[in-house]
């Protein structure tokens, strides 16, 4: 699906250099097959340096000769990308956005023509391979498009595919979800340094912790309330730290958290 195709991308920051890294490390990729373009000089000498095989080129030739295209600009750059290129995107062309709280029909607002369009919103985690991407078509886009874009993320961890409408609630529980789990991680750890556990050791434990609770929940498809069933006995040790949590309104806090982050999400969407 991928190894015909001429993939550019245009951005080079953050998440499209992740994007890219993981394509590269999952996909067999010819010389040339992928174009990138940046704004910054030194970023594309970066890229070119670290991956022989990715090939600078300008924003509208990159575009008139990719059959996928990736957006990877930051929202409020968008607008003005979309005007430059317009006149050369095509239909038989696939659009990728990442752009944080630009809808396709924004974007297909700024294209000519009927553009198929998908909007993609990953996570962070997508640095280590253990990315969430949310995928939503555009008015104009197919399945096959979405499994075209299903794969390219893929490259960077896991994805779902869902109604565009639930992409502020998306951005509210993974897109920033990150941030939630950072602070409960140096939580954590904190609580480990204050009971006596030197600090490096303390964080170890917290990270892994975290990070294999994720793992059980998802390989095994159990309920959390299931999960956190099997580790707590009557009158334990977990049941006593869960009683605090709820004392603490724990669960409420990070409900609200997320609710507060669609919020705004919602509102930044509302200014495209």
């Amino acid at each position: 699906m991928l190894e015909d195709q001429k993939i550019g991308m245009i951005g080079c920051g953050k998440m499209g250099t992740i994007l890219l890294k993981g394509i590269l490390g999952r996909y067999p990729v010819s010389s040339g097959q992928i174009r990138v373009a940046d704004t910054v000089k030194e970023r594309l000498e970066e890229i070119s340096k670290a991956y022989p095989l990715v090939v600078p080129a300008a924003n509208r030739g990159l575009v008139r000769e990719a059959d996928i295209l990736v957006l990877a600009v930051k929202p409020q750059n968008l607008p003005a990308l979309l005007d430059e290129i317009s006149s050369d995107v095509h239909p038989r062309q696939l659009v990728i956005s990442i752009a944080a709280g630009i809808s396709t029909r924004a974007i297909e607002k700024r294209l000519s023509g009927p553009v198929r369009v998908v909007r993609a919103m990953p996570n962070t985690p997508a640095l280590v391979g253990e990315g969430m991407t949310a995928l939503a078509a555009g008015s104009h886009a197919t399945e096959k498009d979405l499994e075209t874009a299903e794969r390219l993320f893929q490259a960077v961890g896991l994805t779902v595919t869902l109604s565009e409408n639930h992409m502020d609630a998306v951005t509210g529980l993974s897109g920033s979800g990150p941030g939630y789990v950072f602070v409960m991680l140096e939580a954590l750890a904190d609580a480990g340094v204050y009971l006596g556990l030197p600090r490096d050791i303390a964080l170890k434990l917290a990270a892994q912790t975290l990070l294999g609770s994720a793992k059980l929940c998802l390989e095994t498809g159990r309920h959390p309330g299931e999960l956190k069933d099997m580790v707590t006995s009557p009158g334990g040790t977990t049941i006593a730290g869960l009683k605090a949590l709820e004392e603490g309104r724990v669960r409420a806090t990070l409900m609200s958290a997320v609710e507060k982050a669609a919020l705004r999400s919602r509102a930044l969407a509302g200014d495209e």
